[in-house]
């Protein structure tokens, strides 16, 4: 009878236990399943590589559209003053206010100052899609995450042209800083001499000049193969840094702006494509055939 009792508990414990077993089993397949969905997902968005003619495009209208809002953003002029007078003295404070002196050190150095007048005024763009292109043809599997980063940072950029508008240091009231492209006559400058109208010139912070040029050399700094291309990619956002001071467009405080929104622009990837954008596949994927 005992033993009766014993071998019909355990065949209701067994065949309570099928079931269970079944659930967890069911349970771990749909996870299994729902874990192979998200990283095809993932697969999905970083597999192919755009049209050239679509990313031509689609850089053209971005760009387009951030300097109409850009320069849409009301010059609020006073403020703007008041908030470099505030940024200038906030750097007093931490002891790094020699914007001034180096500019006018620069100054000094007529074909030097030249030189960074024309770099300020076309490398910014020229180098930006230099790598862009770069990226396209030589790292299609990253191309579109590295893009998606210039385009979240710059599109956070806009918020802080809004929120903060600023006056570069070369339009501070007083004559601390020189304009050195007005002093020199240098074209290119859409903030200084004929083409100021054309810009919204209280728009320094942050600074996109910054913000592109460390994107610019971490992606060669880090995908590059020839060392003396890295070497370039870790210095241009310092020469860069050099020439937006020396030139008297941006505060220290500005390139700090800039560094800021490109954080945001990387984690943006991130959060999309699952990892950083240079963790990729150099190669965009080929979606199998059904």
């Amino acid at each position: 009878m005992g033993a009766s009792t014993t071998r019909t508990e355990r065949t209701n414990g067994t065949a309570t236990a099928g079931p269970q077993t079944e659930d967890r089993g069911a349970r771990r397949t749909e996870g299994a399943e729902e874990s192979d969905r998200a990283a095809e997902a993932t697969r999905a968005r970083a597999a192919r590589r755009p049209s050239i003619w679509f990313e031509i495009v689609l850089v053209l209208v971005f760009y387009a559209v951030y300097s109409a809002i850009r320069n849409a953003v009301p010059e609020q002029r006073v403020q703007a003053l008041n908030n470099a007078d505030w940024v200038w003295k906030t750097e007093h404070l931490l002891g790094i206010a020699v914007e001034d002196s180096i500019n006018h050190a620069a100054d000094s150095v007529t074909w030097l100052i030249l030189t960074m007048n024309y770099y300020y005024a076309t490398l910014h763009f020229v180098v930006t899609v230099v790598v862009l292109v770069w990226l396209y043809l030589a790292h299609p599997g990253r191309y579109a995450a590295t893009r998606l980063v210039v385009f979240a940072t710059t599109g956070t950029a806009l918020l802080g042209y809004y929120l903060f508008p600023l006056a570069p240091p070369r339009l501070m009231r007083g004559d601390e800083f020189i304009d050195t492209v007005q002093v020199h006559q240098t074209w290119g400058s859409m903030a200084s001499g004929n083409l100021a109208d054309m810009s919204n010139q209280y728009a320094a912070m942050p600074s996109m000049h910054i913000g592109w040029s460390v994107w610019c050399g971490i992606t060669i700094a880090v995908l590059a193969k020839p060392l003396w291309a890295r070497v370039l990619g870790a210095l241009y956002p310092l020469v860069t840094l050099t020439v937006i001071v020396c030139t008297a467009n941006h505060f220290w405080l500005d390139a700090v702006g800039g560094v800021i929104c490109l954080a945001l622009g990387f984690a943006l990837s991130w959060g999309w494509y699952g990892r950083m954008a240079y963790r990729l596949p150099r190669l965009a994927a080929v979606p199998a055939r059904a």
